[in-house]
């Protein structure tokens, strides 16, 4: 999941609430954006949601959500589902000195990517999201684990769905995928203690070359980031990587959400800039962060559905997203989230 930066020194992210953290810089979470923010529009006055968008699709429009899914009693499940607060960023790195914090985090991630690869099968003209969320949150308890996005800050669901020009934060609901959709699964899961994050955008039926190519491209740019990564390395990089592939495409690369710190906490330092910029930092043996960068086909600025999580571009253009948790090691960075 990720966070976001302005034209000022401040940064949104998603799962925080209507609050500030402080963090290298001021910033909101990813999974919930500051409703007093210029940054994003809210009000859908104007806009025909009826439009056909390329000649072939409609605007998005919010279906029906079901109840919250109950997890047993057993599954340990993170600080802030029983304290019914909305954690901040924690200051601070995610950094693994010992093996058995390595090891439990590659636990994480590979449950993270298996699920993730599991809701991506599911993908098919006439399946509900939320029959999605439902296939998803069974697999992570039947793991003895706890999917991290159900009640972070009043998310009412399992995992993140965002289709077409949703850009993240979709909630899954009662629409059918149609023949030609895209769609983002983002998964969390929290096992023994430790948070493994990944996301991929999925083909629905059969999608046009235009989309294929956004997908295929704002993949690449995730892997082209993650190969600069190593010890001693100037997170910045990771920006200018992205950004220089999604110009060389003609791609835009959404600024309002960035990628973040993970391990026993959901969400810490570093924030993760996807887009070209100087802020100072430099990665550190053994710790763990995100990289999620969101591109787009035309506007990168975001606009925020009436539920305050919904994230779409505001012309209804498509937006992809893929996301991996990385462990920085001596020879670079490995891939937690890999099956």
């Amino acid at each position: 999941m990720a966070t976001a930066k302005t034209l000022q020194p401040i940064m949104f992210s998603s799962f925080l609430g209507h609050k500030s953290i402080q963090s290298t810089q001021p910033l909101l979470h990813r999974f919930r954006i500051d409703l007093g923010s210029s940054l994003f529009s809210y009000s859908e006055e104007g806009i025909n949601e009826d439009e056909v968008i390329d000649g072939k699709r409609k605007r998005l429009k919010p279906g029906n959500v079901s109840p919250r899914r109950p997890v047993p009693a057993h599954i340990t499940k993170p600080p802030y589902v029983e304290s019914f607060t909305v954690p901040g960023i924690s200051s601070g790195l995610q950094i693994h000195d010992d093996k058995k914090g390595i090891e439990s985090m590659r636990a994480s991630g590979r449950l993270a990517a298996r699920v993730r690869e599991y809701a991506g099968t599911l993908v098919k003209p006439g399946v509900t999201t939320d029959e999605i969320d439902e296939a998803v949150h069974n697999m992570i308890i039947e793991n003895g684990a706890y999917p991290s996005p159900l009640g972070y800050g009043g998310f009412p669901k399992s995992v993140c769905t965002s289709v077409n020009e949703c850009i993240c934060h979709g909630i899954p609901d009662s629409r059918p995928l149609e023949d030609g959709d895209i769609i983002n699964i983002d998964v969390t899961v929290y096992l023994n203690g430790y948070h493994g994050d990944t996301s991929a955008t999925f083909f629905c039926g059969d999608v046009d070359e235009k989309a294929k190519k956004l997908v295929q491209v704002t993949k690449e740019s995730l892997d082209k980031a993650i190969s600069i990564c190593g010890p001693g390395v100037d997170y910045k990089k990771i920006g200018k990587t992205i950004h220089d592939h999604a110009d060389k495409h003609k791609y835009g690369v959404v600024r309002q959400f960035v990628g973040h710190g993970i391990g026993r906490v959901f969400h810490a330092d570093p924030v993760v800039l996807h887009f070209r910029n100087n802020e100072a930092g430099r990665m550190v043996l053994n710790q763990t962060f995100t990289i999620e960068p969101m591109l787009t086909i035309g506007s990168i600025k975001p606009v925020m559905w009436d539920d305050n999580w919904t994230v779409v571009t505001e012309d209804a253009s498509l937006s992809a997203q893929f996301e991996h948790t990385i462990l920085i090691t001596k020879d670079g960075a490995e891939i937690l989230t890999n099956c």
